[in-house]
Parts: C-alpha cells; sequence; structure tokens
C-alpha cells in the first residue's frame, strides 16, 4: 500500500540535511507547545499566591490559546510567501518579552495581556514548524520527529518547572520559562528556511473542499475534548492528593513515553493506512480523558495519565497527515493546527465554568471524552477515502 504523507500535491524543495533539520524542527516544536504543557504550573502558582478564581485561570489560559489560534489563522492565507525561519525569530521574540514581562506583575490584567502575548508568539512558531515541515516532501514524519524531540526535552522540564515553583514561585517559572524559550528559539534558526515553490504557492489557492472542513471538524472535536481538563490538570491530580511535584514526575514520565511512542511512529508512518491507526488513538485517547477525572488513587491517575499523553501525541500527527493530503497542504495544516488552538480556547473556558459551577473538576474528563470520540466520525470518511486512493 503507498501511504505516502506529504501533500498530494506537492514535492521537496529540496534535500535537507537530517541532523541539523531534526534540531530546528525539534526546538520549534518545542518552542511552540511550552505553553500547551506548562502553563497548568502556572495556574495552581498563580491561583495559590493570587487567590485568583478557576473561571479567571480558564479564561487567562483562554486568552492565550485563542491567540495562538489567531496567529495561525493570520499565518494560513499568507503561508506561502513566509521564510520559516524569520516567522521563528520573531515568535521567539515576542515570546521572551511576554514571559519575561508576566513574572513581573501580580495584576490579573496585566497577565492576561501577557497570556495573549505568549499565544501569539506560540502560534507564530507553530505556523514555522507546520511551513518548515511542509516543505521537507514528509511533513508527518519530521512532526513526528519534532514532537519525539520535543518530549524528551520535556521530560527534564517537568521535573524542573514545579521544583522552581516550589522553590521561586510563580514569577520563578515565568523566569524559567523565559530561559527556556531562548535556547529553543536560537536552535528553531536551523529549521529549513526559504518560501514555497511555484506549484505549492498556486495550490495554496485551491479551496479547501468538503474534506478539508472534515479535517477542521476533527482536529476541533478532539482538540476541545481532549484538552477543555488541560489547564486544570495539576489542580484534578492535587484534588486526590497528589502534590505538584508528584505531578510533575507523572508528566516526565508521560512525555518520556510519548517520545518512544513517536519515535516509532515516524518509523512506520510511511506504512501505515490512514484509518484504523487515527480510529485507535483517537479512541484511546478519549478513554484515557474520561479516567482523568473520576480515578481516586494516585498509582491509577499515573496510568490514566501517561496513556492519555502518549496517545495524544499520536493522535496529533496521525490527524494532521490529513490535512497535508489535500491540496494545499501547507495552508489547511496552519489552519488545522488553528482550530485545534480555537477549539482547546473554547475548552478551557467551558472547563473553568463547570469546575466553578459544581465545585469539582469530575464531570469534565467523561464529557470531554465522549466529545473527542466524535472526532472518529468526522475523520473517517476522509481517512477511508484516502486509503482508497493510494491503496
Amino acid at each position: 500500500m503507498n501511504t505516502t504523507q506529504g501533500s498530494a500535491h506537492s514535492t521537496a524543495r529540496g534535500t535537507f540535511p537530517f541532523l541539523p533539520t531534526l534540531i530546528g524542527i525539534g526546538a520549534a516544536t518545542a518552542a511552540a507547545h511550552i505553553g500547551n504543557n506548562f502553563t497548568t504550573y502556572l495556574v495552581g502558582g498563580l491561583m495559590d499566591k493570587f487567590g485568583f478564581t478557576p473561571f479567571a485561570m480558564g479564561a487567562w489560559n483562554m486568552a492565550e490559546t485563542l491567540s495562538y489560534a489567531a496567529a495561525m489563522f493570520l499565518v494560513a492565507p499568507r503561508a506561502r510567501h513566509l521564510d520559516a525561519r524569520v516567522l521563528a525569530m520573531l515568535a521567539s521574540v515576542v515570546v521572551i518579552a511576554a514571559q519575561a514581562g508576566s513574572a513581573l506583575t501580580g495584576a490579573y490584567a496585566l497577565l492576561f495581556a501577557g497570556r495573549i502575548g505568549t499565544g501569539l508568539g506560540f502560534g507564530l512558531m507553530n505556523s514555522a514548524l507546520n511551513l518548515a515541515a511542509g516543505r521537507t516532501g514528509n511533513p508527518a514524519r519530521w512532526i513526528s520527529l519534532g514532537i519525539t524531540v520535543q518530549t524528551l526535552l520535556y521530560t527534564g522540564i517537568a521535573i524542573l518547572v514545579p521544583l522552581i515553583g516550589r522553590q521561586y514561585g510563580a514569577q520563578g517559572m515565568f523566569f524559567g520559562l523565559t530561559g527556556i524559550s531562548v535556547l529553543f528559539g536560537l536552535c528553531a534558526l536551523l529549521l529549513p528556511g526559504g518560501k514555497a515553490d511555484a506549484e505549492s504557492a498556486r495550490m495554496a489557492s485551491a479551496p479547501i473542499g468538503a474534506d478539508g472542513l472534515l479535517v477542521l471538524m476533527a482536529m476541533a472535536l478532539f482538540s476541545f475534548g481532549s484538552l477543555a481538563i488541560w489547564p486544570f490538570i495539576e489542580r484534578t491530580a492535587h484534588a486526590i492528593g497528589i502534590p505538584a511535584t508528584e505531578f510533575g514526575l507523572y508528566q516526565s514520565a508521560a512525555v518520556l513515553a510519548s517520545a518512544v511512542g513517536n519515535a516509532g511512529l515516524a518509523l512506520v508512518i510511511d506504512r501505515l493506512p490512514r484509518a484504523w491507526p487515527l480510529a485507535a488513538a483517537l479512541g484511546l485517547c478519549a478513554l484515557m480523558c474520561g479516567l482523568l477525572t473520576t480515578v481516586g488513587s494516585a498509582p491509577a491517575f499515573g496510568a490514566a495519565f501517561v496513556v492519555f499523553m502518549v496517545s495524544w501525541f499520536l493522535t496529533y500527527p496521525l490527524l494532521i497527515r490529513l490535512a497535508y493530503a489535500q491540496p494545499g497542504g501547507e495552508r489547511l495544516a496552519v489552519m488545522t493546527s488553528g482550530t485545534w488552538l480555537l477549539a482547546q480556547s473554547l475548552g478551557s473556558l467551558a472547563a473553568g465554568a463547570m469546575a466553578q459551577g459544581l465545585g469539582a473538576y469530575t464531570l469534565i474528563g467523561p464529557v470531554g471524552g465522549v466529545i473527542c470520540a466524535l472526532a472518529i466520525v468526522a475523520a473517517m470518511p476522509v481517512a477511508v477515502r484516502l486509503d482508497r486512493a493510494y491503496a
């Protein structure tokens, strides 16, 4: 079975050396997702220090993810004219300034503005990542490799950030994340540069079509359902007696397991069909999402959290490869990632409202799991058609 993962309508612009490309894409992936993975510690730290409510922190997180999505939708129609390296440089400057500025204030309005800044920067970096991967000729494999590098790096960061928080509080975590962004931004300069070739530029203006809309719908359901609980996941663990430092160990184990999973996926993704692996990953992610807020012991939570992270990081490249296989794959991939953040931001707000209204996080996981599972219904028609086309 021929299951080439690049866009069906584009070819590679050139040959990129493996190690520099791996460092660049890995650093850009890590830089783009710092907020998604470590804002949860900031949420807990700020709630403890300043007494912000769950709804206020849900809105705070939503500001970051909404601005993240806005940056990606802004980039998408202009993708063919942009250089990934230049975009990554701009993204790094914005994130570094916003994180450092947030460390110097305790005013909610200023912290809210800082989240808008980090979101814009993360969105620009993720756009740079999608553009660079799309121009390699094998984007899904490079995104899987980038996630592998990201998760390996996050194994250490997940231990370090809560330790910094315990010693220096939220301010220390802000400054720590600033330094990490500086390092990742410098390494992201090794991203494949240049602009789209003539064929890619022509295809970028092609209509999204029905299949493209289904891909966007699948990503929206997946991210809204699976990530609604994410800003409060550390608080969920805390509610059953797991301290932040122990949660950090669980997250470290989860991201290490995710690195192994995505390294394996990168090796075989060219030979996998599109339909059943995606359905299996989405189903497992939905199940674990439901367990995260309903288990009552630390070992059960830790096991569910590890499997949740692994399945989530496998689902993302399996889903976004459907976007790259459509006409104008780079543009649709950026829009798909933007949809992920838009849906997550709405899910965060809904989760904050639900937690505050019910006084608990218990129902967020099961409700999110059901919504996540609905992504299978949206994605399967596209995946099955592509499998048949390349059979």
